[in-house]
């Protein structure tokens, strides 16, 4: 009995790690760069509202790329100066830390001019 209790919590526990990240606001730093064929599998364009997470947060959804159970999730970010875009996650970051977001060009520039580079302190929060 005590074998089957613990491999119940274990279930448990490991379920509440990838559900974890849905739960709570982050603050990272956000890019932009040119989408193509994301890591969900879909082609994007430059116009299109798209962001890629970093590799970490993506994959703290589930192993797997095509089908990850973050891809076509909304985020709501937020700049430092109150602009807010909402955008939908079609891509992996593996150069972003873990909090970071790498943004569509139409994106970013819902945040802030282009020619800024990066924004600091982004708040956002999975839809």
């Amino acid at each position: 009995m005590f074998q089957y209790v613990i491999l119940v919590l274990l279930a448990l526990f490991s379920t509440l790690a990838y559900a974890a990240p849905v739960f709570q606001p982050h603050s990272g730093d956000a890019t932009f760069f040119r989408p193509a064929v994301g890591a969900c599998g879909d082609t994007n364009t430059v116009s299109d509202l798209v962001v890629a997470v970093s590799f970490e947060f993506f994959h703290s959804f589930g192993p797997q790329t095509n089908g990850n159970p973050i891809c076509d999730r909304r985020i709501q970010a937020t700049a430092p100066g109150g602009k807010t875009v909402t955008v939908t996650v079609k891509d992996k970051c593996a150069a972003c830390a873990h909090f970071d977001l790498d943004m569509s060009p139409a994106a970013f520039d819902q945040l802030a001019d282009r020619s800024v580079g990066r924004i600091h302190a982004v708040k956002w929060h999975l839809l």
